[in-house]
């Protein structure tokens, strides 16, 4: 678990908040490390942060005494456990993601570039309480074949390959909620098939959002 790692992880979690995608101390980032995570630690301003403060979580979910990792370490661990192409995990609560998040709506294909997220929609889960197994629960089956889903009356969690890929995720999915909310309030949009998204889907061939 290196330096560069922590600092990493403090660079990418004061770009989150900078880029108006997240306010606060809410949201968490965390990086795949050998034997489990390193995550943000619990209620500490991304402005405070140092590389000390950087928790490391273990795969079986245990950490040191004297830290306090982030309330969300949980889902956070399980993505990993689950998804090995997970080498970085975003989570924040975006305005308009958050917004679509309260009404228990997912992300059609109104727009082809719901596919940087990996299918057809960006699923949203059912909601849980915050930090429980539950919550981690829903969020694994939303994730199926997605790096990408709101979580009901609560955020956004992207999964990528590294932390720029995944906060470049994140603010490209609060982008297509942002114009998705706009679209609903003039009407509904048209949405695409899935033959087309499944075409656009190979176009971008894992370039997500850098496509």
């Amino acid at each position: 678990m290196s330096r560069q790692q922590r600092l990493d992880l403090i660079a990418t979690a004061q770009a989150m908040n900078a880029s108006g995608i997240n306010a606060g101390t809410t949201g968490n980032l965390s990086l795949r490390s050998d034997d489990g995570m390193l995550i943000t630690p619990s209620r500490t301003p991304y402005s405070d942060l140092q590389p000390e403060d950087i928790v490391p979580v273990s795969a079986n979910g245990s950490w040191p005494q004297d830290q306090t990792p982030s309330s969300e370490w949980r889902f956070h661990r399980d993505i990993y456990l689950q998804r090995p192409d997970a080498q970085a995990i975003v989570h924040a609560h975006p305005v308009h993601c958050s917004a679509l998040a309260s009404l228990h709506r997912s992300i059609p294909a109104f727009h082809y570039m719901v596919a940087v997220a990996g299918g057809k929609d960006i699923r949203c889960c059912d909601y849980a309480t915050y930090g429980t197994q539950e919550l981690s629960d829903l969020i694994i089956a939303a994730l199926q074949e997605r790096k990408a889903c709101l979580m009901a009356n609560h955020g956004l969690v992207c999964l990528e390959s590294n932390l720029p890929r995944a906060l470049a995720l994140a603010m490209e999915v609060e982008n297509l909620a942002r114009t998705y909310c706009q679209a609903l309030a003039i009407g509904e949009p048209v949405i695409l098939d899935d033959e087309e998204m499944q075409r656009v889907i190979a176009k971008l061939g894992g370039k997500g959002s850098n496509a």
